[in-house]
């Protein structure tokens, strides 16, 4: 079985308040964009090793021991609660890592789900959604897979009536780590000034002066590269551009494709496609 994890963009990123625990509750969007991994699970024939699984992972190459990668994470906590057999796992990486486009918790969800599929499993949603949440904070988002204003710390979701079908939207990731923790630490947490639900109501042109993403003020100076990819992509003609989450991706939404992006934004990751 071979599926395909999408990723997604965050739409404005409001960081509220630090939390007793250590986290922060924020308010953001998540909307699943069409650029994709592909995960393939089969069952092991033959002999099986210790672990019980076999991965294997091509295209954009991990960081870290297997034990850490999603999938696996995935696929063992599945497996503590339901008798499914030994299993290998394929993955090939295409959307990149520490973009803020959340790769990793897509493969996590969709594993999830392709396993419930595969052996027959009859988790609903709800299920699915609380296992994923074990997983990481946005992991549950990819169970259903639509349009959410996502508040807590990530992790709670309300339907969100927002389309940017038919739209362009360019991905441009320069060769540049940007730490969540630096992050965060360079931000001072507050109530955002007006509801982020109500400025997606604006028209998508009025978004540039209203709809923020908070790491921006200080990922943008630490790393000034990050901060002239959002400005060109406006001289180029965004409706709106941002980073995404507190990765280094940074996004533009046009009306149609962009000429020559890939020259223009050379040595970096650059993608385009086209809006669902």
């Amino acid at each position: 079985m071979i599926f395909y994890p999408n990723a997604k963009i965050n739409i404005g990123l409001n960081v509220i308040e630090r939390r007793k625990d250590g986290y922060h509750n924020l308010e953001t969007v998540f909307y699943p964009i069409p650029l994709q991994d592909a995960v393939e699970i089969n069952v092991i024939e033959g002999e099986v090793p210790e672990c019980g699984y076999r991965l294997r992972v091509s295209g954009n190459l991990l960081d870290g021991t297997p034990e850490d990668n999603l999938v696996v994470k995935a696929y063992k906590l599945v497996k503590s609660d339901f008798d499914i057999p030994d299993c290998s796992l394929s993955v090939y990486k295409h959307i990149p890592t520490g973009a803020g486009l959340g790769g990793g918790s897509s493969d996590a969800a969709f594993t999830i789900k392709a396993l419930n599929d595969k052996f027959h499993l009859g988790l609903d949603d709800d299920d699915m959604e609380h296992y994923a949440t074990i997983l990481g904070a946005d992991c549950a988002f990819f169970i259903r897979n639509r349009p959410v204003f996502a508040t807590g710390i990530g992790n709670v979701f309300q339907p969100i009536d927002i389309s940017l079908a038919g739209k362009t939207l360019l991905l441009v990731k320069p060769d540049v780590f940007v730490s969540t923790a630096d992050a965060y630490r360079g931000i001072t947490p507050m109530p955002a000034e007006f509801k982020l639900t109500e400025l997606l109501k604006q028209p998508i042109e009025c978004w540039k002066d209203s709809v923020v993403n908070d790491f921006e003020s200080s990922v943008f100076i630490k790393y000034p590269e990050i901060a002239a990819i959002k400005d060109h992509m406006y001289d180029l003609g965004a409706f709106y551009a941002s980073m995404s989450g507190s990765g280094s991706c940074v996004y533009g939404i046009f009306e149609s494709p962009v000429a020559h992006a890939d020259e223009t934004f050379a040595g970096c990751f650059c993608r385009q496609r086209e809006l669902e």
